[in-house]
């Protein structure tokens, strides 16, 4: 659930990891070791204050990472394509509910030049130009690529050409206007599990420009002398797994990475990690939360919360995907919503122009307009997807979800393996 910005060789990275749940949207970074069954889900959710922080960003970004998708991306590649390879995406994908509405923001705020994810399970390429907000603005746009399972005779791995600064360093340098951003922010950093919405410009907030000015940026800079690179400061917080000493049933305890210490002890930053370890200590955290973790095991909606800003819970896990593998989840779907960035069907977008700012890319990344607007064009092959056999019906798979055993008893939750046989056997691969 958290984000982040760096630069490598001169190519300005950012990334967010986890999903998108409506009902931790808005929460605080609270989870930490030992988990219970709801904290061992919420942990790997993106919150609002992520989405916020990286709403900031002005300058542009060369290439953005997330797991979900972004919401509607599928409507600037080739959807027929997609359903042909995954039939069951079908009605979230009419319905304009497959993926992350809070992706989709970033998408449309960052219109970085790549955009890489992964979740779904299958190799699936996109050409989405942005509409620009002035006739002095360059227009821009953004080529996405997410790719399929690591497994024998999938499209796990494509080689892609960025330019870059052949005369930069081999590290990983800071961003300074992320870390001006992180600086600006730190106010609004929460470790509970309470639900509040990041500053708009509704009158309710003082402040709701974080932005970073060219003084602050400078001033980041100033602070490291104008040495962004990331130190290597590795440092081991938990010994090795020793299998002559196997230590079953271990309770993981939450250690203090020494490394964000360090981050933030030099930026003056707020370490998210230690104030949830002091906070448990005080008991602020599960003391006053233990009724609530009972309440949201049989109401995992969130209905004691106000309302999320989005009104769905959906982001492509909704979607039972027979290749997933995942943690057992909490039931039941919200209601659905659409987002802004879906093209409109009376004006499809328009591909075929060139832009001055975007490299060239690959062809085996490239999506034609013909694809994307779902011609009959038979010839499908632009993206560089191999063919593959269409998925079976979900009735004839095992259900992915584990709960309770035979006898209604609860048990332990797992995490499930699919497609284990694959890697003993080659042939199975061909009947997915």
């Amino acid at each position: 659930g958290y984000a982040g910005v760096v630069r490598f060789r001169g190519v300005r990275i950012g990334g967010i990891s986890g999903i998108f749940k409506s009902h931790d949207y808005r929460k605080g970074h609270f989870e930490c070791p030992p988990y219970n069954q709801q904290t061992i889900r919420s942990a790997y959710h993106v919150r609002n204050i992520e989405v916020f922080k990286l709403k900031q960003l002005k300058r542009p970004i060369d290439i953005f990472m997330s797991h979900d998708w972004p919401r509607s991306i599928y409507h600037y590649g080739n959807k027929k394509q997609l359903l042909k390879m995954k039939s069951f995406f079908r009605q979230e994908v009419e319905s304009n509910t497959l993926g992350s509405p809070a992706a989709s923001e970033l998408l449309q705020h960052l219109k970085p030049t790549y955009w890489f994810s992964a979740h779904l399970h299958v190799k699936f390429a996109a050409f989405m130009q942005h509409e620009t907000n002035s006739k002095e603005e360059l227009p821009k746009a953004t080529k996405f690529l997410a790719l399929d399972k690591c497994l024998p005779h999938r499209d796990f791995l494509q080689i892609v050409d960025i330019e870059h600064d052949p005369n930069a360093g081999d590290s990983l340098e800071y961003d300074a206007e992320w870390i001006a951003v992180l600086k600006a922010t730190n106010s609004l950093v929460n470790v509970t599990q309470s639900s509040w919405n990041m500053p708009e410009n509704n009158g309710l907030h003082a402040k709701w420009d974080y932005s970073a000015t060219e003084e602050a940026i400078k001033e980041v800079l100033e602070e490291l002398n104008h040495d962004l690179k990331i130190p290597c400061n590795f440092t081991l917080t938990a010994a090795c797994y020793d299998p002559s000493k196997p230590q079953k049933n271990m309770e993981p305890v939450h250690i203090i990475n020494p490394q964000t210490t360090e981050f933030c002890a030099q930026f003056g930053l707020t370490d998210i990690n230690d104030r949830i370890h002091q906070a448990k200590e005080e008991g602020s955290v599960r003391g006053e939360n233990e009724e609530e973790e009972e309440e949201e095991e049989m109401d995992s909606t969130g209905s004691a919360e106000e309302p999320s800003e989005y009104n769905t819970d959906n982001s492509g896990l909704s979607s039972i995907n027979p290749d997933e593998i995942m943690l057992d989840d909490e039931g039941g779907d919200e209601d659905l919503s659409t987002c802004s960035v879906d093209p409109s069907p009376d004006h499809p977008p328009d591909f075929s122009a060139s832009f001055s700012d975007i490299r060239i890319m690959p062809d085996s990344m490239a999506v034609s307009s013909d694809d994307a607007m779902d011609s009959t064009n038979e010839e499908l092959e632009k993206s560089g997807v191999t063919k593959q056999v269409e998925e079976k019906s979900l009735t004839e798979r095992p259900l992915k979800r584990i709960g309770g055993n035979e006898n209604g008893d609860s048990g332990i939750k797992k995490i499930k393996r699919r497609n284990q046989a694959i890697y003993a056997a080659e042939d199975e691969d061909k009947t997915e």
